[in-house]
């Protein structure tokens, strides 16, 4: 438990950013009319600068050809737990309450991505360092997975979602960091400008973490998201019982990187994404399903965060 109470504390400090968004949202003092403004410099600018400063100042990419494993990871594991929650909502879902097609695909969506940056990137910096350059490469992975696989669960079609990662600022600051990183030119990036990037990219965590707890608490009043237990208990089982052991026993038998090792062991602790939540709105599918699956993970997460990681780090050694 000593050892433990660091990680509780840390999570603990995450969330707690993220009651503070809601607060906000609460208070009118973060409106919802600025949430597309702050979430797309977040993205575009945040995003990217917080990537090339922890490039910039690591010497963790030795080579292109280890570059490749965390994103294929990233993708892989994203795609095999959309197949999972998609079979599981397909087959025993009807028994659970989730009786229409809008709302399989709501919970096959949400229940198969985990919070794959807002929350394990802060816990990756203050505990694995080391591990946050593998950890923001698998990331890559992840987004080319949702805009692919995850757009044609919810919409019911493959479409062209694929390629909206190919064009997002994120993407190109993690190549254009290796690419600076390989060809060793950052020694040549003046200080004021590495240290304009480093603070733009501090900001990039906590405004996110604002943003989901503002995102969250919109969602909170409508209450529908009480009811249905059992669709509830299912998306925990799923998300943060039976992924986590599959992305564990994938982890220890495929994974030979400690840092790597790391990623799989953060992410298999991570409770569902909040964004699905969003794309089952646009899409017109089951938001009370997304958002029961979405906040009961994410409140069980508080506990089973630094569980996982005890076993995660008891099992890939």
């Amino acid at each position: 438990m000593q050892d433990l109470w660091p990680i509780i504390a840390s999570v603990l400090g995450v969330f707690l950013v993220m009651g503070i968004g809601a607060a906000c949202r609460h208070l009118g003092w973060l409106t919802a009319e600025a949430d597309r403004t702050l979430a797309n410099l977040t993205a575009n600018v945040m995003l990217p600068a917080y990537f090339i400063h922890q490039f910039s100042r690591s010497e963790e990419i030795e080579s292109i050809a280890t570059a490749w494993q965390p994103p294929v990871f990233g993708f892989v594991a994203t795609a095999v737990g959309f197949g999972v929650a998609l079979l599981f909502a397909r087959t025993c879902g009807p028994w659970l309450g989730l009786t229409t097609d809008a709302s399989q695909r709501a919970f096959a969506l949400c229940a198969g991505i985990c919070n794959y940056g807002y929350i394990p990137l802060p816990l990756a910096e203050e505990f694995y360092p080391s591990a946050v350059i593998e950890l923001i490469l698998h990331n890559v992975g992840v987004d080319v997975a949702l805009w692919s696989i995850g757009i044609a669960i919810i919409g019911g079609t493959a479409g062209s979602g694929w390629k909206k990662p190919l064009t997002s600022p994120p993407l190109w600051a993690v190549i254009i960091s290796i690419t600076l990183s390989q060809l060793s030119l950052v020694r040549y990036i003046p200080d004021p400008v590495l240290s304009a990037i480093g603070a733009l990219g501090g900001c990039a965590i906590p405004l996110g973490l604002l943003l989901s707890g503002a995102i969250i608490v919109d969602f909170l009043r409508d209450r529908s998201w009480l009811g249905a237990p059992r669709v509830a208990l299912a998306a925990i089982l799923i998300r943060q019982g039976l992924l986590p052991l599959l992305m564990l026993a994938a982890g220890a038998m495929l994974v030979t990187q400690n840092d790597l090792r790391t990623v799989v062991m953060l992410q298999a602790a991570m409770p569902a994404a909040v964004f699905p939540i969003v794309l089952t709105k646009l899409y017109h599918r089951d938001t009370e399903t997304a958002l029961r699956v979405v906040l009961w993970t994410s409140i069980a997460a508080l506990v089973l965060i630094p569980i996982w990681l005890a076993i995660g780090a008891a099992w890939l050694g």
